[in-house]
């Protein structure tokens, strides 16, 4: 029961059951998505992902698994990118970055908010970079 909305680029990645992916959105190799969850258009979710159960991408989100800690991009040496994951219920916000970095159960990204930094405790960030701003 998964609908996707072409045009996409979709290789290599595994989608759970009753998810949709809007138009636009690119998932790379190795990238994990949970059931029940729903990625917008013109979204980037690039390799080293995992996506939990009942989230939502919205618009234009970005993920990162290249950090240039050497100055410069990795050229695609696998052995210089970081892994990302985000947890259940986790809705982020249209335009936000996602670092690779690890995010908990039941968390709200602001739109346009950077994450830099793991976010261990649910609740509502947003900023750049993203700062906790209450609970839900």
């Amino acid at each position: 029961n998964t609908k996707i909305i072409k045009p996409v680029n979709l290789y290599e990645c595994d989608i759970g059951n009753n998810c949709f992916i809007g138009p636009f959105v690119e998932i790379q190799k190795s990238v994990r998505i949970g059931s029940n969850t729903k990625v917008q258009s013109h979204s980037f979710i690039c390799e080293l992902v995992t996506i939990g159960n009942n989230c939502v991408i919205a618009h234009g989100v970005m993920f990162i698994n290249d950090l240039f800690t050497e100055g410069s991009p990795a050229h695609g040496d696998r052995n210089k990118w970081k892994e990302t994951c985000i947890g259940d219920n986790v809705l982020i916000g249209s335009n936000a970055t996602i670092l690779p970095i690890k995010i908990c159960n039941n968390v709200v990204i602001g739109a346009g908010a950077v994450v830099t930094k793991n976010i261990n405790k649910s609740g509502i960030y947003v900023g750049n970079p993203a700062k906790f701003l209450r609970k839900l």
